[in-house]
Formats: C-alpha cells, structure tokens, sequence
C-alpha cells in the first residue's frame, strides 16, 4: 500500500513537472530589458596620458568604458604632423590602439583626431569629435584654425580633401615639402587643422592623389589663401539649451570658451589648367569618315596623307570640337575613301613624364575592310535590289523647329553627312499676313566648328505663324545622297508668356568686368547677360524658378577661368545670389543683389547643392524597442517606419551633421 502511495506521489510530481516545463516553454519572451544605450563611449584612461609632455610613444591605447569599434580608420582619423608610414588603428575590446611607423619629430606636438570614428559596439552611438593629443617636447602646441573648402566655379562643399598649413614661406614649399600640420574636410567641406604653435602660417588645400602631401601634379585639385594667418584666441561665449525631454526646455545657459581664431577661412579649389595631353585614340567606323580623339584641348594638329598620295588637301571636309579634342575628317574624295588602308602622318602635341609639352609626331593607320560575309551580304543585297524597285534613302535632316517655338530661338539645321552646297537660297521663311505667306529676312550663318551646321536668325513677331520650307532634291551630299522636301509651320510664342528680368548689382569691384549667369534646377547655366552699370538684364525668359550666380570676370573672355599656383593666380570669384528667382508670365521683375550681403559658403541655395550636408538619424531608444516587441508579436506595424516618438534635441527625429 505505502509503495503505491509513493508511486503515485512520483507520477504526480513528474506531470507537475512536466506541465510547467511546458507552459514555460510556450510562453518564451525575451526580456524588456531597461532603457537603450544612447550614450557614447566615455575614456577611462590613456597610455600615454591626454596632453602628455617629454613623451615618444610608437603605440597609444586609449580605454573606453564599453566595447568599441572605430569605422573606417583611414578615411576618419587624422594624424598630424602626417605619416608617410600608414599607422595601423584598430579597437580590441574597449581598447583604440594606434601604432606610429614613422620616427616621431623632436619638440613637435602630435594630434590624431578621431571625428566621430569611435562608437560603441551594439548601438554604434559616436563619439563626436574626441582628439588625443602629446608632444614630444616640453611643450603642448593647443592653437588651431577652421574654416570651409568649396569648389571655386560651382561652391560646393569639398569632401575628404587635406588642408594643410607650412611655415616656411618659399614659393616651392607646397610643391616640394609635406605639409607640417594637416586635416580632413567632412561632408560639408569644414576642416580644423590642430595642434599648431604660435607663429605665422599659410595655409592650403589638396585633392592628394599619392599622398605624399605636396602639391606635385597639375591633377590634383589644388587651393590656396594668398594672405598670411596667424592662429589667435580669445574669450567667448555661448548659448546651451538643456532638455527635459525631446522638445521641452529646461534651462538655457550661457557658456564661457575659448575661441580659436582664424574660424572662417574659405578655400576656394580649382583643377590648374594644365592637362596632360596626348592622341588617345583613332579610328575609321565608316569607310568615308576618320575620328581623331586627343586626352585634353589642344591646338589644331597637322596632317597628310602618306598613302594615298595626294597633292592638295581638298580631300575632306573637318568637323572638330571647340577645343581641338575630337577632330572628325568626312573623305569626300571617291579614290581615297575607296581604299581599304589609309595611311596618316600627323603632328600633334604630347605630354611628356616632365609635364612638359612637344611636338610629336605619328604615323596612324586606318584601315576598313568587309569580311567575305559581309562581301557576299552586299552581293545578295544588290541582286535583290536589281529584281525590286530600289527604296530612295534621303538625306536626313533635323531642325529644331517646332509647332510652337521659342520667341528667343533661332532656326538650326544640321544636315546627316557634309553637303556640297547650302545657302540662304535653298531655305524660304515665310510669315502669314492675311492668309497670305510673306517672305522673312534672315540671317544666314555656317557653323565654324561643324560644316553640317546651319543657323538662320530672323526677327520674330511675338505670336506669329511662320512657315520654313526647303524644296527636295536640292541639297546633296558629298555621297550622293539628297533631301527629301521639308515643310514645317509654326507659331512663334506670345510676349505674355514671358516675364523679364533685371538685377541691380553691388560689390563688383571697381573696373571688374562681370557676368551673369542664369542656372536651371540642375545648376546648369542656360543664359547669360554682361553687368553694364552694375546692372543686367535677361529678356523673354520662360516662366518657372531659376538661380543665378555672377562671375568677375578678369580676364574679359566671357567664361570662368580657373586658377594657377605656379604663377599664383586665384579662379576668377563666383558669387551665388542666395534665393529662387520666380519669374512670372507677363510680368517684369526688378531684384537688388549684394553679393557680400551672405556670407560665401552660405550661399548656394540647397535645392541646388549637389554635395547636400549629410544628415543622421537619431533614435528613440523607447519607440525602437516598441517596434521591435511588435515585430516579434507579429504587429501589422512593425518594420513600416510609421513616426511614433521623437528623439531628444530634435523635434523632427531627425538631426543634421
């Protein structure tokens, strides 16, 4: 009796047993966990010590409170003065560890700026802007100086491009020496170069394409300030805001610091106009027709034939690009374009080792040749044309003229192939009077750089109809083919579907010429009009939000020119005007425009900025674990990136660099 009693008290305790195995098993959750890491990493200590004097370490260790990684050391972290030897930066648990290669410099001060590198190793919450510094001497060098590297034609932020400072004033140090001091622009072109003594310093930037850190090739984006700065301080203050909460106001602060000045320079980087040039490349894709691509602009090259011989040079017809770069030869000449090899002697210019330009000269073949498949398709293809009524291929023509064409435009034809002859005579333009068409004057213009080209420039009446007419059969090319008949009517547009535009301009230099440019959404320019009496005036503009920006023309050639070190001249000065311009059909609009009234870097308007300032999201630690315990109930919210809190500091969520 007592054994079936414990039996059964064995059976009882195993189902017991069993049952809450089983109900702990069936309700598995992970755990709520408390608040989200938000904070960064905090150092605890560092070997060497921060600001450390007499010290020649080869390998820091910095230690951190947390785990932590370090995200693309090689783009991020800065060590200055730079190292020739690429020191090795790694995180080993809560340890930043750098390994100095070079031999460290007697009395210099070392700074390796980390940015925002440093993370922590689950949330990857930054450690903003964290420097370690040391010096090797008695002494800690803390001077710094900052400011912003645009582009000099367009503004734009420069990314990841060195600034660097020398003391040595000789005009060869920047192409010869290192750079003594250098930092990194981030995503907005900002830089800070730290860690600099007392004393008189110039300062540059550089797109280092070896890094070497000088200036040793015309293709590396290059800037440089012309005046000498010398690094200051001075007291400061400012304001700090507490948050009890992401959009509720604690306190606001006054803040007492140390200001480091100069913090506002503005490089403004340019690519020299030197460029290496040579013949990159040559070909023949038709039988009548021979290319000719060169790296760079360059002057005309010159030219005959070797094979065959010719005895005057009327054998083509050129079509070259405006700076030279692509010539382009149509061989009108039957004998010549019938051979299967042709043979060139040309003189051009090359670019040698030195960066130093000659006359070189080549001997180019171009060779056309059908294979037997495509010797016997023609055979094939000729019999059946011989048994069929042969199909006329004309001369293709295109124009820009359209049902409604643009008041400001002019009437452009470009023909497929060279013809022999194209004049004023083969066109009619005609105006409707009446129901009657009268003939229009024009005038009639031949590309210079494209023989295929035609411009015709009459004076349009807003609101006209127009008719332009070329009769078939009368254009022929040089082989042999001709026009089909062409006749297009249009309506030129009213004056009330377009506004005008003139701005009022201050701050040009005295005597400087300038001009201005009218830009698209793109920061394309597609007008422009010269400054007469600080004033400029476009015409017939289309409705619609465009920009502008104005040039100082120095050297009066009417396009930006770009900067020189070696003979140290500055690109010419672009300024943006900081807004849209709307302009409105029918309607004649008058701006005023100071060109230093905003400050340079601010500018360029953002809906234009290409280089746009990055922009980081911060977490609501509470709305993420929200999402997260519903991703794992299987909520039809989780993962929709519906809004839900907001982030401290931010109304939005949202924070920019």
């Amino acid at each position: 009796m007592l054994n079936k009693f414990f039996s059964f008290l064995s059976f009882l305790f195993l189902t017991i047993l069993a049952i809450v195995m089983f109900h702990s098993c069936a309700n598995m959750a992970s755990p709520t966990g408390g608040a989200y890491d938000v904070t960064p990493p905090a150092v605890r200590s560092a070997t060497p010590e921060f600001n450390s004097v007499r010290s020649t370490p080869n390998r820091i260790e910095i230690e951190f409170d947390e785990n932590i990684k370090i995200k693309t050391p090689s783009e991020k972290v800065i060590i200055t003065p730079p190292q020739q030897s690429l020191p090795v930066i790694r995180s080993v648990g809560k340890k930043a560890i750098v390994e100095l290669s070079d031999e460290l410099l007697p009395n210099t001060t070392y700074t390796i700026d980390f940015t925002d590198a440093i993370v922590d190793n689950n949330e990857e919450n930054p450690l903003e802007n964290f420097v370690f510094s040391f010096s090797t001497g008695d002494q800690l060098d803390t001077l710094s100086v900052s400011g912003k590297v645009v582009t000099a034609q367009e503004l734009e932020p420069v990314t990841g491009i060195y600034v660097g400072i020398h003391s040595n004033f000789d005009d060869t140090v920047f192409t010869n020496l290192p750079f003594e001091r250098i930092s990194r622009t981030d995503s907005r072109g900002n830089f800070t170069v730290r860690g600099m003594a007392p004393g008189s310093y110039k300062v540059f930037a550089l797109a280092d394409l070896n890094r070497d850190y000088k200036y040793d090739s015309p293709q590396e984006a290059v800037a440089f300030l012309d005046s000498v700065i010398i690094p200051s301080t001075m007291p400061a203050v400012r304001q700090d805001t507490v948050f009890v909460d992401s959009i509720t106001v604690d306190t606001i602060m006054t803040v007492s610091y140390t200001r480091f000045m100069p913090d506002d320079l503005l490089l403004r980087s340019f690519l020299s106009d030197f460029q290496r040039q040579y013949l990159q490349k040559h070909e023949r894709p038709e039988q009548h027709r021979i290319n000719l691509f060169f790296a760079a602009p360059t002057t005309a090259p010159t030219f005959f034939l070797l094979n065959p011989e010719v005895s005057a040079d009327n054998w083509y017809v050129a079509e070259r690009s405006a700076k030279n770069d692509t010539l382009m030869l149509w061989i009108t000449d039957s004998l010549i374009y019938q051979q299967d090899s042709i043979k060139m002697k040309i003189d051009y210019i090359r670019t040698d080792s030195l960066n130093i330009n000659y006359i070189a000269t080549d001997t180019l073949n171009f060779n056309f040749r059908r294979s037997a498949r495509e010797r016997q398709a023609e055979k094939k293809e000729q019999e059946e044309e011989e048994k069929e009524e042969k199909t006329i291929r004309f001369l293709g023509v295109n124009t820009n003229v359209k049902s409604s064409f643009e008041l400001f435009n002019p009437v452009r034809i470009e023909f497929e192939q060279p013809v022999v002859l194209f004049d004023s005579s083969f066109v009619r333009l005609s105006k409707e009077v009446d129901s009657l068409f009268e003939p229009v004057p024009f005038i009639f213009e031949t590309d210079s750089l494209n023989p295929r080209k035609y411009t015709l420039r009459p004076k349009w009446e807003p609101g006209g109809k127009y008719k332009m007419t070329i009769d078939s059969a009368t254009v022929f090319s040089h082989y042999g083919l001709w026009n089909n008949g062409f006749e297009q009517s249009f309506t030129v547009k009213p004056l009330d579907q377009y506004g005008n535009l003139e701005i009022t301009i201050t701050g040009i230099p005295d005597g400087k010429p300038a001009f201005v440019e009218l830009l698209d959404k793109t920061d394309k320019p597609f007008r422009k009009s010269f400054v007469k009496g600080n004033v400029t005036r476009f015409q017939d503009l289309l409705p619609g939000e465009i920009y502008a920006r104005i040039v100082i023309d120095e050297n009066e050639d009417g396009i930006w020119t770009t900067g020189n070190y070696t003979e140290k001249r500055q690109p010419e000065a672009v300024f943006y005007f900081p807004g849209i311009l709307v302009i409105r059909a029918y309607s004649d609009h008058v701006e005023e425009w100071d060109i230093y009234s905003t400050p340079v870097i601010r500018q360029k308007p953002l809906e234009i900025t290409k280089n746009k300032p990055e922009e980081k999201k911060r977490r609501d630690p509470n709305l993420e674990r929200d999402r997260e315990q519903q991703s794992r109930q299987g909520s039809p919210f989780s993962g929709s990136g519906s809004a839900g809190g907001r982030s401290g500091g931010s109304p939005t969520g949202m924070q920019q660099n």
